[in-house]
């Protein structure tokens, strides 16, 4: 019974890893057809963003599954409920990722970010957002793979980054000198969102990723680590005044 349980588990965690690939293959999409205007890579987005419902469902019934099969223990609970809140970080991520499909399809064939004229210069600022959600993406899959805490934590870093580009971005167009039409700033203030808010749920999925090794929230398993350090240094000291003394 017991390996039959531990089957369904590798296979909730299998499909976990399937979210993400499909998570970040729609946000590549999404973002290539914002910056080229290419309406193929939209639809492509939005094709992928659809298969994200039958993943999702079948995590759903694994879960209950899981829960229901037999008593799991603690390291057990601890991986089901994670996964779970993963399975809907992922969704929310996908659901943002089609939003920016959406505005790319919705524009074509005209670019949502343009080449010359007001709204050029914010060009680079949605290539930022592109790069560094990619690059958190690319955290998640590893992690779901290999957990680490102290790697999930650098989720931390990438998303201060995106929430800099973000304020950047929004000043910019909320400044006295922007001169562009009011739809491209709807446009482009909407999309910063949706990166930002993208951002945000790849930090929740490090949170929980930190959870799943540790039994520790992010903020717990750094004070406990500050801690582990000070104990460190101090059991140091002490043994540096015995050395001292043991040498009188």
């Amino acid at each position: 019974m017991r390996t039959a349980y531990r089957d369904h588990l590798d296979a909730f965690s299998r499909d976990l890893q399937r979210m993400s690939d499909t998570v970040r293959a729609i946000m590549k999409h999404a973002s290539t057809a914002v910056l080229e205007a290419s309406l193929d890579d939209a639809e492509a987005a939005l094709t992928a963003a659809d298969s994200l419902k039958e993943i999702r469902d079948r995590c759903e019934r694994r879960s209950m599954q899981l829960l229901a099969l037999e008593n799991p223990v603690a390291s057990e609970l601890r991986q089901i409920f994670t996964s779970i809140y993963i399975v809907e970080d992922f969704n929310r991520m996908g659901a943002l990722a089609k939003h920016i499909a959406n505005t790319a399809r919705l524009r074509h064939p005209d670019p949502v970010v343009p080449l010359d004229g007001p709204g050029a210069s914010l060009r680079e600022s949605i290539v930022e957002f592109a790069g560094r959600t990619g690059t958190m993406g690319e955290l998640i899959h590893d992690q779901l793979i290999s957990p680490d805490a102290d790697l999930a934590l650098e989720m931390n870093e990438l998303d201060d980054a995106v929430d800099d580009t973000h304020k950047q971005l929004l000043t910019t167009l909320t400044s006295r000198e922007w001169e562009g039409p009011n739809r491209l700033a709807v446009d482009l203030a909407l999309i910063a969102r949706f990166y930002e808010r993208y951002a945000d749920h790849c930090v929740n999925v490090a949170a929980r990723i930190v959870f799943l090794v540790t039994g520790l929230t992010p903020e717990n398993y750094i004070e406990s680590k500050d801690s582990d350090g000070q104990d460190v240094e101090m059991d140091e000291r002490f043994q540096e005044l015995e050395r001292y003394f043991a040498e009188d």
